[in-house]
């Protein structure tokens, strides 16, 4: 029996109106579990870039696989699985209710993991990152230890395939 792991996939599609909400419900109706999705143009405007993670063995990826591939307007289809990639997410990281001395260690924490600090305010500082998920997570837990009030925003993942043979 093969073992549930994340499986990613780089979609290009025709960049029109409902492709989004015909892909995303293909997951929906199948109860497939989508664990992240980005989309955004390519190089050619008509077409876009989708890139899927879901969560599901090998049986069920072949299926999403094959039900993507049938759908017109998908115009390829890439198994990312286990292809050498170069992939970040976003995420912003807003820390609140802290004073001068935190807010010097959230710049240490920032300079620490290449952060940008994208805005303060009296008791608050907004971290943008741009992370592989791994890290994402690392500063989040560290931040989550340090101060009492964090909120965080997630992008889903973007990934393209390495020229060379490095990996996430």
């Amino acid at each position: 029996m093969s073992t549930m792991k994340n499986r990613w996939i780089a979609l290009y599609v025709e960049n029109q109106v409902g492709v989004l909400a015909k892909v995303s419900g293909l997951f929906s109706a199948k109860s497939y579990n989508l664990q992240s999705l980005t989309v955004g143009t390519t190089e050619h405007e008509d077409v876009s870039r989708m890139t899927i993670c879901a969560i599901c063995d090998d049986v069920t990826f072949e299926q999403i696989k094959k039900q993507l591939n049938s759908m017109v307007e998908v115009i390829k289809v890439m198994d990312l699985t286990n292809v050498p990639l170069h992939m970040k997410e976003i995420l912003f990281a807003k820390v609140y209710g802290i004073n001068a001395a935190q807010k010097e260690e959230v710049f240490q924490i920032a300079q620490v993991f290449s952060v940008k600090v994208a805005d303060i305010g009296e008791d608050s500082a907004l971290l943008e990152c741009m992370l592989t998920e791994r890290r994402n997570n690392e500063l989040i837990a560290l931040l989550n230890k340090k101060f009492k009030r964090v909120e965080v925003v997630r992008g889903g993942a973007v990934a393209i395939e390495s020229i060379s043979t490095s990996c996430r």
